[in-house]
């Protein structure tokens, strides 16, 4: 005789014959997961890894080289061109990231290698329109080339998320970023050392990096989805229309935007170290060669490289998250360390400038790899990362706007040393209370009804 039909209830829906559900904490690994990680799944995580390094490393030749020029003597519109240059070009990054909200946190998987492959081209010809068209409208050119990049860090992370081993896969790439900072900067020096002209530099920056990226892009499409063990360590992550959006802020809106207010500060004053390096570095009393701005972000990746892929061992997500915060609030008492021990004469600017990109970039990396995908994860929300990042990013880009407005309109009365450093006092007094609310807030664990990843066949 045949067995009756198992019937399990959800609370919109009675199905048949599906396995049933089983209980457990929030935040913990269903007991149906599998234990270890195969060989397979080491394979995929490597390849993920040296793709989305490489992808997002190479985009930055296309969006950062032409900060190494300094532009002397030259304005634009009634301020110097630098500044001008950098500001329309994060305008650019910013309406992106706005419009990235709703088009990364839509896209499907089988378009994300299209679509970044059409974004770095359209960024490579504006670079090339920079060269060619006169002072000061080439400004206009550096916003073109903000749009289409603000879009390629989420179509990049969003095939590591989602995974047991997310937390180590998104700390490489965001290694990458920290990393190509510095690099970008020293290859756009030695472009102009060779002779290439400041308005040409940045176009043949990008030119080199172009087609690896593609390479990289090509890999990357080849990464499988996460496992029926990471969904059900991690939850399921699917695109998010405009009603799963809503909802999801509806539930955790005070959390997230305790976040985003510690990601923004540390958005904005780690741009302001990135863009204006050099100036800090004459401040500091040093002439930087180019391979001082390699040498201190190395250092500074691997110090975040360590401290974000370790949560990838945390397997309960609450605890994971709670990690994070530790992470983050660590970051910020560093950087008042470095800050404190700089103004007393107690460390030299190179020693200085590695503490202050560690210390940044410990909570910016820390919202990208493990705050959002282990707030997700502990309340088995189905979405993406994309959404969160990028209500972050926007709000953090157009918050680095303000500051280089009005920075521009202090440069007649400080220097950039100064600047970054008042900055950055009223980022970490923020900061640490907003992270001491997320954790006032934060999601309590309850019990909730999740059923078990279908068998593989």
């Amino acid at each position: 005789m045949m067995p009756p039909p198992v019937m399990t209830l959800n609370k919109n829906s009675a199905t048949m014959n599906e396995p049933p559900m089983t209980f457990q904490r929030t935040g913990s690994i269903p007991t149906q997961e599998a234990s270890g990680h195969g060989r397979g799944e080491w394979g995929q995580a490597a390849l993920a890894l040296v793709a989305a390094f490489g992808a997002y490393f190479c985009m930055y030749g296309l969006r950062k080289p032409f900060t190494a020029a300094s532009y002397d003597g030259a304005e634009a519109f009634g301020i110097g061109l630098k500044p001008a240059l950098v500001t329309s070009q994060v305008l650019g990054y910013t309406l992106s990231k706005f419009i990235g909200i709703r088009v990364v946190s839509e896209m499907h998987p089988r378009w994300r290698a299209a679509a970044l492959a059409a974004l770095v081209l359209a960024a490579e010809g504006a670079l090339l329109a920079f060269a060619v068209v006169p002072r000061p409208w080439n400004v206009v050119c550096l916003f073109v080339n903000g749009l289409p990049l603000g879009m390629v860090f989420g179509l990049v992370l969003a095939p590591l998320e989602g995974r047991r081993l997310t937390e180590l896969l998104t700390a490489g790439l965001c290694a990458s970023f920290i990393l190509a900072g510095g690099v970008m900067k020293s290859t756009g020096a030695w472009l102009l050392a060779v002779g290439v002209s400041e308005k040409w530099m940045p176009a043949a920056a990008g030119a080199i990096y172009l087609i690896p990226l593609v390479a990289f892009t090509v890999m990357l499409h080849a990464v499988k989805p996460p496992s029926a063990e990471d969904r059900a360590a991690r939850s399921e992550r699917r695109p998010m229309n405009r009603h799963d959006r809503r909802n999801f802020l509806a539930r955790y809106g005070g959390v997230v935007m305790a976040v985003v207010v510690v990601y923004v500060l540390a958005n904005v004053i780690r741009n302001l170290r990135d863009d204006f390096a050099p100036e800090i570095w004459r401040a500091l009393g040093v002439t930087a060669a180019p391979a001082v701005f390699t040498q201190t972000e190395v250092l500074v990746a691997g110090g975040v490289l360590v401290a974000s892929g370790a949560a990838v061992w945390i397997q309960d997500n609450r605890r994971g998250f709670a990690f994070s915060l530790a992470v983050c609030g660590t970051g910020f008492t560093l950087l008042a360390a470095a800050i404190l021990a700089q103004t007393a004469g107690l460390v030299n600017g190179f020693t200085f400038m590695v503490l202050t990109g560690l210390g940044l970039s410990l909570p910016y990396v820390a919202i990208h790899t493990t705050v959002f995908e282990r707030l997700l994860a502990m309340t088995r929300e189905p979405g993406t990362i994309g959404f969160l990042m990028y209500v972050a990013d926007a709000f953090g880009y157009l918050a680095y706007v303000g500051l280089m407005l009005g920075g521009s309109l202090l440069s007649q009365r400080t220097d950039a040393l100064t600047l970054f450093t008042a900055a950055s006092w009223i980022s970490i007094s923020v900061s640490l209370i907003a992270l001491a609310a997320v954790w006032w807030w934060r999601p309590m664990p309850s019990t909730v009804r999740v059923r078990p990843p279908p068998s593989q066949a």
